[in-house]
């Protein structure tokens, strides 16, 4: 394999959601107000009790009011791993470095304040009425979401909150109700291998959702599932990914999506984009939520065969 084709660049890896990134390394917000996220700062050498490390989710930068410094992700990832950017850049693409693993999974919580961490309680079928009208509004059937989520309840700062999850590979869940979108340590990948020899590739598992509820009432080909949960877990996922014959990419409409779409497609004529289906809206969740057909309900045969040649 060619870890050149598959290495980020300083560019595509500023496009990493940050707060996907933070959650990954296991931090949440303090507060959110509109599109800034608040942190208690995880930076080396920084402790402090009021949250003044500010994640600007639009403009996808960092802030540390109490440091002085800011930047994207490469410049966060530099400072709070003590690494080169040669190091970082191999680490988020998932190729091993010189010097190893930057940070192994047990050593990111390590002299961290309890505190800053999400802790999941519990977690059992889905069973909220508020869960359960979200999903609606979300155009998800309960049979489909039953299949695949739990109804997950933790803790953070004292309090204790409640949402729809979805677990990773690793144990880690990600975790949705109407006003809340994070996910608990570990963060990672789930792959629902059915023995197919392709594979379909979501960024999150609301798309997944959404692809099942179309489809349920009709004859699919045969395909594996992979949720991301984070379009910085797409490097890495690569030789999962070109394990198959065919990669079905139904990744958002937006700048990062279609970046890491574009670059896939040149790399290899085994992946193929299916993003036109919901061309002019954010992701497969917003179209059927918005234009597409109800769950459970045909689409059309001319649809139909654009999913899958």
């Amino acid at each position: 394999m060619d870890f050149r084709k598959m290495q980020l660049t300083c560019e595509e890896a500023n496009r990493i959601d940050m707060v996907d990134y933070l959650a990954s390394l296991g931090y949440q917000p303090t507060r959110i107000s509109g599109h800034s996220y608040w942190y208690l700062s995880m930076l080396p050498g920084r402790s402090e009790g009021n949250a003044s490390f500010k994640v600007n989710r639009n403009r996808n930068q960092w802030y540390d009011f109490g440091d002085g410094k800011g930047g994207g992700l490469v410049d966060f990832g530099i400072q709070y791993h003590r690494c080169s950017v040669a190091d970082l850049l191999k680490e988020l693409s998932g190729i091993p470095s010189s010097a190893g693993q930057i940070v192994s999974q047990p050593a990111l919580y390590k002299g961290r304040e309890p505190e800053q961490r999400l802790h999941i309680l519990d977690d059992k079928p889905l069973g909220s009425e508020r869960l359960l009208l979200y999903l609606k509004n979300r155009r998800i059937p309960l049979d489909v979401a039953q299949k695949y989520c739990r109804e997950v309840t933790f803790g953070f700062k004292d309090k204790t909150y409640y949402a729809i999850g979805f677990k990773n590979d690793l144990g880690g869940f990600e975790l949705r109700n109407e006003y809340f979108k994070s996910s608990s340590s570990p963060k990672g990948i789930r792959l629902l291998d059915q023995g197919a020899d392709n594979v379909t590739v979501f960024e999150g598992f609301f798309d997944f959702l959404s692809f099942i509820s179309i489809h349920k009432n009709q004859n699919v080909p045969l395909t594996n599932f992979l949720i991301l949960n984070s379009l910085s877990f797409f490097q890495k996922s690569r030789p999962v990914m070109e394990r198959h014959a065919q990669v079905n990419l139904y990744l958002d409409n937006d700048a990062s999506g279609r970046k890491f779409t574009q670059d896939a497609l040149l790399s290899s004529d085994r992946y193929k984009d299916y993003s036109n289906l919901y061309k002019g809206y954010n992701d497969l969740n917003d179209w059927i939520c918005r234009m597409g057909s109800p769950p459970g309900q045909q689409l059309s045969i001319k649809s139909h065969r654009k999913l899958h040649p």
